[in-house]
């Protein structure tokens, strides 16, 4: 059964999809997340001027909808960070990296585009599964 997440405490989306979508079976939840970006949720304003704190705000977002199904990062087994450099790696991968632990961290690529919506910095998306 697929059913739409939703959750305040993410930016409201600006395109005709939506912020998550889970897709329940007998036996397992699997999360997928639409691609976040540094949107206050209460002001509807981008954050990126300082690219660690649009970074932690991308993964509250992220957060945010996991929670939404009783899930954490723990949960989450693969993602994607566009970036809008590839110089930005390391400061990114550093916030990115203080969410998950070493050893359950999940599978992930991390690419530079042309350019990201409404020309931010980083957006991340997951996929999440709980059995």
């Amino acid at each position: 059964m697929k059913k739409i997440i939703y959750t305040a405490k993410a930016p409201n989306p600006i395109g005709p999809y939506n912020q998550a979508v889970l897709v329940e079976l007998p036996t397992q939840k699997t999360l997928y997340t639409s691609g976040q970006i540094a949107i206050d949720p209460t002001t509807g304003e981008l954050n990126i001027e300082d690219l660690e704190q649009e970074t932690h705000l991308v993964m509250r977002h992220l957060k945010s909808l996991l929670e939404q199904v009783n899930m954490n990062f723990e949960n989450v087994i693969k993602t994607t960070i566009f970036l809008s450099s590839m110089e930005n790696f390391a400061r990114v991968n550093a916030v990115y990296g203080s969410y998950f632990s070493e050893e359950t961290a999940p599978a992930r690529e991390t690419v530079e585009v042309a350019n990201l919506p409404k020309y931010v910095n980083v957006e991340i998306s997951v996929i999440a599964m709980s059995f």
